[in-house]
């Protein structure tokens, strides 16, 4: 009898390659879909390839074993850390620009001075609220730099409401030159790299 007969093998080896499977291809399937939405063509094709070909491989496994309980644990709990680390991953790479509108009932002059200090770029218009006048300010960022915005945003004006939102693509904006405490372990890469340009 072959290592591959025996029941570690087929009850606790087995199941755990599964697993691991799930976690990687449904890792790389949520990288897909953020690199499809930066519009990143060339790459989400090549992690689609790998992310599909895993997933054969494994339901694969599944589909020649369907007697044995462990392979269907092993892919579910697969797919539910896979998520769990995709996650992890995206918030770690933190990649493209995001657009922060920031109101504010308070005198915005000192909140964006000091945005343009740290040389964020911002754009400010008097607006009027539901109940009393207010100030809107606009500033794109790069996504790894928004902690410091927001550190800025709370030491300025704690009250201020703020959203957040993506941004698929930016012609061109003021962004620091210095580099965030938050780095991009593929901002170095040519195909991530967004360049500053000034107006």
């Amino acid at each position: 009898m072959s290592f591959f007969d025996t029941n570690i093998f087929i009850y606790l080896v087995l199941p755990l390659m599964i697993f691991v499977a799930r976690i990687f291809d449904v890792s790389i399937g949520t990288l897909r879909i953020i690199f499809v939405s930066k519009g990143l063509k060339t790459v989400a094709p090549i992690l689609g390839f790998f992310e599909v070909l895993i997933w054969i491989i494994a339901i694969g496994k599944i589909m020649q074993n369907l007697d044995n309980l462990a392979c269907y644990i092993g892919y579910a709990a697969g797919f539910a850390t896979g998520n769990w680390v995709g996650m992890w991953l995206e918030e770690k790479l933190a990649m493209g620009q995001v657009v922060i509108r920031i109101i504010t009932a308070r005198n915005a002059s000192n909140l964006i001075n000091a945005l343009k200090d740290a040389g964020y770029g911002t754009t400010s218009v008097d607006a009027q609220g539901s109940i009393e006048k207010v100030s809107l300010i606009f500033t794109t960022i790069q996504r790894n730099d928004l902690k410091d915005v927001v550190t800025i945003i709370k030491l300025h004006n704690p009250k201020a409401f703020y959203t957040v939102e993506d941004v698929k693509f930016v012609s061109e904006g003021i962004f620091p030159e210095k580099k965030s405490i938050h780095t991009n372990p593929f901002k170095e890469l040519a195909m991530f790299k967004y360049w500053r340009k000034d107006k």
